[in-house]
C-alpha cells in the first residue's frame, strides 16, 4: 500500500488553533445554535473544542463509517443515527461538526437527514467543499492529512529529496 505523495501532518497544537478558528467564524454567523452533531469519529474533537468556545451544551453523535483503508473510501454505513429531537425541523438550528470534508460523501448522507442544519468541518478538500457551509483550511484534492489522533512520534522525509 502506498500512501498519497502530499502529506500534510497536523499537531495538537496546530488542530486547537485551527478548531477555534472555525468556532471564530461561526460566532461571527451570529447564529445561536442548540446543539452539536458530531460525525464521529474525527468530529468528535472539534466538537468539544467549538462546543466549549460557543457554550453548547447538547452534543450528538453521528455514526458513519467510510473510510475502510488510507486509499479507498468505500459505501458508507450508518452506524448510530442522530436522536429524534435533533432531527426536527430538518436539523434548524443544530451545527452538525466534521474534521475534514474529502468526497463530500459522508456530509450529503448527514445533510439529507437534517437538510436544515448548518454544516461546519476545520479542513475541506475541493470535492467537499460544496457539501458545507463553513470551513477554516483547504487542501488540495490528492492531499492526505495525518491528524494527531493518527500519528505517533517518527522521521518525516523532506519534500525534496537529498541528492547524492
Amino acid at each position: 500500500m502506498s500512501l498519497p505523495d502530499k502529506a500534510f501532518p497536523v499537531s495538537w497544537d496546530q488542530f486547537h488553533r485551527d478548531a477555534r478558528a472555525l468556532a471564530w467564524r461561526l460566532a461571527g454567523l451570529g447564529q445561536d445554535f442548540k446543539a452539536i452533531v458530531c460525525i464521529t469519529r474525527g468530529g468528535l474533537v472539534p466538537a468539544a473544542i467549538i462546543s466549549r468556545e460557543l457554550n453548547i451544551r447538547m452534543i450528538d453523535t453521528v455514526c458513519i463509517a467510510s473510510y475502510h483503508d488510507y486509499l479507498n473510501q468505500g459505501e458508507t454505513s450508518l452506524l448510530k443515527p442522530i436522536s429524534d429531537p435533533l432531527l426536527a425541523n430538518g436539523g434548524e438550528g443544530v451545527l452538525v461538526v466534521d474534521d475534514l470534508t474529502d468526497t463530500g460523501k459522508t456530509a450529503k448522507e448527514v445533510r439529507a437527514m437534517m437538510p436544515k442544519a448548518h454544516f461546519a468541518c476545520v479542513y475541506a478538500k475541493p470535492k467537499g467543499v460544496p457539501t458545507v457551509d463553513t470551513f477554516v483550511t483547504e487542501v488540495s484534492q490528492d492531499t492526505w492529512i495525518y491528524f494527531p489522533w493518527d500519528m505517533g512520534f517518527a522521521y518525516q522525509e523532506p519534500i525534496a529529496k537529498v541528492r547524492d
